[in-house]
């Protein structure tokens, strides 16, 4: 029974484990708390069933009765005796709680705060599975199928996020399933008795036994294969190599299939639409405004040196009471009301796209909400692709004077906290100074900044740039003056902050093409803009990209087009473009931005310079394989220099005839350096060892090389005399080498290599002689031999580090047993 016992309690702790995933569902671990209480009560009840020898159906009347006594004290009505003892005030509160939870399932949006309701739900279902898997586990003997009910936990989270799940909660999970099969495997085993290694060895209880080590690392490197296999396969989920193809910006365009909408890189969506070369129909809208301004549907307001981001928006469901912006009525601000149609064709996000200020939306349901401070529609489980619905919303204009009134926030405002200070950067800084100098409001810093960006200053519209908002790409933007929305919405954004007023990056549609009030917005409508916050009015749209490089580009009295001030409307509510036509339209409009968006990044005023080529990931990748290739090629033929690299040691020489001081003449031997000629006999008989092994003949390590030497000149060089004298030879040296007092000098060594690498050559057929040129056999045999060598001394040192580890095991100490 203490077998049973201890597999009960690693039942539960598996059930936890496996719980894991839902992590990802709420923020806080009060669920985790909870669930650890309920579910050691169902394991001590079943521990005390056990004991008393219970049958089955007792253990799983004990570990429910656990199972309430844990709920009713977590989960109190205030009605309860003693604390633990639920009433009949209990059950109702039950009833109340999951009641609730259906209704708040449909309400909040991940992560989840903690909500009693939700909170009820996930403990309860963890303890039905703790039940569950105490039953198949210890009851039934058939732990594998414990995995099942752990996956449903598992499913949960995999239900409501529509995109991904983290991999780190699975791994958890599957780590305390692989943790439970292990034991329960343990104690079968041991019901055999002693167990034992493949050698006969007797094996303690304290030391896990061979099998069971080497089914630990099959189950590590499978854990690690089911995380890392869909990160790294394209097509399987959003992973690895996604992630590296949408990492410039200017990835497929694709900006998410539901899910968070914390983790959509709405950057990355504007440049990958906006430079594909096909025009796609992504939304439809019909709306009874005469001039409306930009659908905008996404917010970036969180800043970080690395760039603008996208926050994870939080708000309440859509088919409620939405919030009323006519109190800003009284303060100069012009308010009309409108009602908008919108049809979404083929964009894939869990945002909808909606003008600014809704107030009721219809055919919606209760899955989407609105960020009032965001004023932005968001899903957590759905996208927006195919939806239908209408909306009533508030158009708001201002006059300048209007804004100008407007006081500005003090520094310490909770307000202006929320949103960070840009990174100091001197030239921005000095830039920021320069532009607002002398500026008494913050609608007239606002001006001097987006006045900045026309025409006139050298700014001009181009697709050809490459994306980014980090201060060091704002800062390139700065420079060269060249770019596209994104640069001129972000760098705005980033210099109206360095001014000490707030902003944000919007991102929408500009007006299509017009057909009896329907506008037809495609993916070149897609447009960035930015958005400055004023105390007492709210937010005001400012968009700074160059109207003429924007199809369906708006501007308004409080933010004109800087490059033909004179041409705007003075009317307090005018939103028409200059002269209310397109600016899009004419001989300056989308002539000039297939001019522009040609002529790629420019430097200052010295005219376009040439993008540097961008090559494909597959590139780096095949040359990554050629060299990979290449290696023992190369590596054959350095060998082969090196040992070719010292001449052949010469033969002693005598010198005669050299008179002494006396006149006799004595003889002068010059001696050779005996080390040196060994060292070459040794290389050259080294290098024909490894031709041997590259034309696949026979070579025996028994032999001695004389024997060797015959033996090829007898079997493999017999047709070809020169190189049977320079086998002869080598077979010489190597000998006179090894054994000899003096070795072999003034021979030619290598002459007598080429000449039996040559024959060698004639008689091996094609396949052999391209193997020996590209893939040598020699080295592939070395490599081989040393990774194997290499891999045996890490076998034994970690078998003599485990076997100094196993002294202190604690399995062994409880066991009371001697080490061999």
């Amino acid at each position: 029974m203490s077998a049973h016992r201890n597999l009960g309690f690693v039942a539960a702790a598996a059930t936890l484990l496996a719980a894991a995933p839902l992590s990802a569902i709420f923020q806080h671990w009060t669920w985790l708390i909870e669930a650890a209480i309920v579910v050691a009560l169902v394991a001590g009840a079943a521990a005390l069933s056990r004991l008393a020898r219970a049958p089955l159906w007792g253990q799983i009347i004990a570990m429910l009765a656990g199972l309430m006594l844990g709920l009713t004290w977590v989960f109190p009505s205030g009605t309860e005796l003693l604390t633990f003892l639920p009433t009949p005030g209990t059950f109702a509160r039950f009833g109340e709680l999951l009641g609730a939870s259906m209704q708040d399932m449909r309400t909040y949006g991940v992560k989840v705060k903690d909500v009693d309701s939700l909170l009820f739900l996930a403990v309860l279902g963890i303890g039905v599975v703790a039940v569950v898997v105490d039953v198949l586990t210890v009851g039934l003997r058939r732990p594998a199928l414990a995995g099942l009910p752990m996956l449903a936990i598992y499913s949960v989270p995999v239900a409501v996020y529509v995109d991904t799940v983290p991999a780190t909660p699975f791994v958890v999970g599957a780590c305390g399933y692989l943790w439970l099969l292990v034991t329960d495997n343990v104690d079968r085993v041991r019901r055999f008795g002693r167990r034992f290694t493949g050698e006969g060895r007797d094996v303690d209880v304290w030391e896990a036994s061979p099998l069971a080590a080497a089914g630990r690392r099959l189950a590590v490197v499978g854990v690690a294969l089911a995380v890392a296999l869909p990160l790294a396969v394209p097509g399987m989920t959003g992973g690895l190599l996604d992630t590296m193809g949408d990492s410039t910006g200017n990835g497929n365009g694709r900006s998410g299939q539901g899910g968070s909408p914390g983790r959509v890189n709405l950057f990355a969506a504007l440049s990958g639409q906006l430079t594909r070369n096909e025009v796609t129909e992504l939304v439809r809208v019909t709306t009874n405004e005469p001039t409306p301004f930009y659908l905008r549907f996404g917010v970036a307001d969180e800043l970080s040196p690395s760039g603008f981001r996208d926050r994870v928006p939080s708000g309440q469901p859509v088919n409620r009471d939405l919030p009323d912006p006519s109190a800003r009525v009284g303060n100069g601000v012009e308010q009309h009301r409108y009602r908008a149609t919108v049809e979404v064709k083929h964009l894939d996000m869990p945002l909808l796209p909606v003008y600014a200020e809704p107030v009721k939306t219809e055919n919606l349901g209760g899955n989407w909400r609105y960020d009032p401070s965001l004023q932005i529609i968001f899903s957590n489980r759905e996208n927006s692709r195919g939806k239908r619905y209408s909306f009533d919303y508030v158009r708001s204009t201002y006059s300048p004077s209007t804004l100008r009134a407007a006081p500005s926030l003090p520094a310490d405002d909770p307000v202006l906290r929320q949103q960070a200070v840009p990174p100091p950067i001197r030239a921005v800084n000095e830039l920021v100074d320069r532009l607002i100098k002398g500026k008494q409001n913050d609608y007239d810093k606002v001006r001097a900044i987006y006045d900045y960006f026309s025409v006139e200053n050298g700014f001009r519209y181009s697709l050809s740039t490459r994306g980014g908002t980090s201060g060091e790409d704002i800062t390139d933007f700065l420079d060269t003056k060249v770019g596209f929305c994104q640069q001129y919405a972000a760098s705005m954004a980033w210099l109206v902050r360095a001014a000490g007023i707030r902003a944000r990056v919007a991102f929408g549609f500009t007006n299509g093409s017009n057909s009896g009030g329907t506008y037809v917005l495609t993916n070149k409508n897609l447009h960035a803009w930015t958005e400055v916050y004023f105390d007492s009015i709210g937010w005001v749209p400012f968009d700074a990209t160059p109207a003429a490089g924007v199809p369906g580009s708006v501007r308004s009295a409080w933010a004109p087009d800087a490059d033909a001030p004179d041409e705007i409307a003075p009317s307090a509510g005018g939103t028409t473009a200059p002269g209310g036509v397109d600016p899009s339209a004419g001989p300056n409009g989308r002539d000039r931005l297939d001019k522009d968006a040609d002529q790629g990044l420019s430097l200052g005023d010295s005219g376009p310079t040439e993008q540097p080529p961008v090559w494909p990931w597959w590139a780096a990748g095949l040359v990554a394989l050629l060299a990979l290739l290449a290696a023992p090629a190369l590596r054959r033929s350095a060998l082969r220099r090196r040992r070719r690299a010292s001449a052949p040691a010469p033969a002693a020489t005598a010198l005669t005839s050299i008179p002494g001081s006396r006149g006799e003449v004595r003889d002068i031997v010059v001696e050779v350096d005996p080390d040196r000629a060994r060292a070459d006999a040794h290389a050259a008989w080294d290098e024909l060892l490894d031709t041997l092994v590259d034309f696949q003949v026979r070579v025996d390590g028994t032999e001695t090389p004389r024997t060797t030497a015959e033996r090829l000149a007898r079997e493999a060089l017999s047709e070809d005399a020169g190189a049977v004298d320079g086998v002869r030879l080598l077979g010489r040296a190597e000998e006179r080498a090894r054994y000899a007092r003096d070795p072999l000098t003034g021979e030619a060594l290598h002459p007598a290599l080429r000449a039996v690498r040559g024959a060698l050559a004639s008689r091996a057929d094609r396949r052999t002689r391209i193997m020996a040129a590209l893939l040598p056999p020699s080295v592939l045999l070395r490599w081989r031999t040393a990774t194997t060598e290499r891999s045996a001394r890490l076998v034994a040192g970690g078998g003599r580090l485990r076997q100094r580890l196993l002294r202190w095991n604690p399995r062994r100490l409880l066991a009371g047993r001697p080490a061999r």
